[in-house]
């Protein structure tokens, strides 16, 4: 699997929503990283897609990581679901397509996080993967109601081909050099000290 290229990226928040996210193993860490990835794509360009799985049902998506979405100055792409794979929904692709119009789905590289692990997150990678994608799964921000439910998806996962990362690996590929102009952004991003779970 090639580094990260943030020309080529797009990040995907799968369904961090409503009294679910506080359920699922770890959460505090789970949702300090997924508004670092949310600051970082907005450092680096990076467009992002926040999706919900059946909200009448399951909420919203937290407040707080919502309001970091709807501040982002990059693009951003919402949908709303009800398959539980998000390439199960026929607007995903055509959101994907709108993100990066220049890159067929074999340069894109996707940049996962969300929850559950074993259900919405694990049937997106893998038919993410079968459709040609690359999937970067940062497992900070990964997460299922049960750390063996969590553990054992990243780990099919990987086997089907992601990528397991973390926010700072993603950030350090898509920077690649100190002399990036946001570099410095980014490093005071990290001294804000480790994400706690």
């Amino acid at each position: 699997m090639p580094l990260l290229d943030a020309s080529r990226s797009i990040l995907v928040m799968i369904d961090f929503q409503g009294k679910l996210v506080h359920l699922v193993h770890r959460p505090t860490l789970v949702l300090e990283v997924a508004h670092r990835l949310l600051r970082l794509a907005d450092l680096f360009a990076v467009p992002v897609v926040l999706t919900e799985q059946y909200p009448k049902g399951i909420g919203p998506t937290e407040v707080s990581l919502r309001a970091a979405f709807d501040g982002l100055s990059v693009p951003t792409f919402f949908l709303e679901k009800t398959a539980f794979g998000c390439c199960g929904d026929a607007g995903f692709e055509a959101l994907l397509q709108q993100a990066r119009p220049d890159l067929a789905p074999g340069r894109r590289q996707i940049v996962v996080a969300g929850i559950e692990a074993h259900v919405c997150v694990m049937q997106t990678v893998l038919e993410l993967l079968a459709s040609g994608h690359e999937v970067h799964l940062c497992w900070e921000a990964v997460s299922g109601r049960g750390e063996e439910y969590r553990r054992h998806a990243l780990e099919r996962m990987a086997a089907a081909g992601a990528s397991l990362t973390n926010h700072e690996s993603v950030a350090f590929e898509w920077a690649r050099d100190k002399n990036h102009p946001q570099f410095k952004a980014l490093s005071a991003l990290l001294k804000e000290g480790q994400p706690q779970g």
